[in-house]
């Protein structure tokens, strides 16, 4: 087993990887914004160390990777905000739209930033937990600002693995499924346990020489 840093571990999908990977016997650095309120991620048993963090703060997560020394196989760039109160077209609200842009891409760049150096001395892989509403081939209408970050986290992560593949480290970006959690709600056709899964075997058959293309937690490949 090795050591996995996942960011948004307090609930959803974040969560279920920290259930998963440390009943499988993995050292686990589950990082959340309010770990006094996270009682689910608290109670799970095995090698979890929780971390305060709020990615958008890009000086705290530089701080966090500062303060870990040792190599990390696996880091799942996870935390992300569904944007449901910025607005459609003709009605945003832009303060919203900075937060969620601040999350869900500059605060997934800085994650890959802050943990780069552990990567390379593990030669390990970095996912980024994406979308396929970040597609701009399949984008219909609505939810621009979320489609929007996930398109922008699209070019992010096609763009780190063009600096990181020369040092051995995988990375891809994965589109979860609708999944039943708090921001895909409770009518989602996947549940977190079978998205996580799949994420899981898709993150293990990584590789630095594979071409960067956006794919799902089943491995079906969708267009950018």
């Amino acid at each position: 087993m090795g050591t996995v840093l996942l960011t948004g571990a307090n609930r959803g999908i974040g969560l279920e990887f920290v259930r998963q990977y440390a009943a499988d016997g993995w050292s686990v650095i589950a990082c959340c914004r309010s770990p006094a309120s996270a009682s689910a991620l608290a109670s799970i048993k095995g090698h979890v160390a929780i971390h305060a963090l709020d990615v958008a703060d890009v000086q705290a997560t530089a701080r966090l990777g500062e303060a870990i020394e040792d190599g990390i196989d696996v880091v799942i760039a996870n935390a992300g905000i569904g944007a449901k109160d910025v607005g459609d077209f003709g009605a945003i609200d832009y303060g919203a739209w900075d937060r969620a842009f601040a999350v869900n891409v500059r605060g997934a760049l800085a994650t890959a930033e802050a943990f780069a150096p552990h990567l390379k001395k593990a030669e390990g892989k970095l996912a980024f937990v994406s979308s396929l509403m970040g597609s701009i081939e399949d984008a219909s209408r609505g939810a621009i600002c979320y489609r929007a970050t996930k398109a922008a986290l699209n070019m992010v992560a096609k763009l780190t693995a063009a600096e990181l593949s020369e040092n051995g480290v995988s990375v891809a970006p994965f589109h979860p499924g609708w999944v039943k959690t708090e921001m895909g709600g409770p009518g989602a056709p996947v549940t977190v346990v079978e998205s996580v899964a799949g994420l899981r075997r898709r993150i293990m058959e990584m590789s630095p020489t594979a071409p960067v293309r956006l794919v799902d937690y089943t491995g079906k490949y969708f267009p950018w």
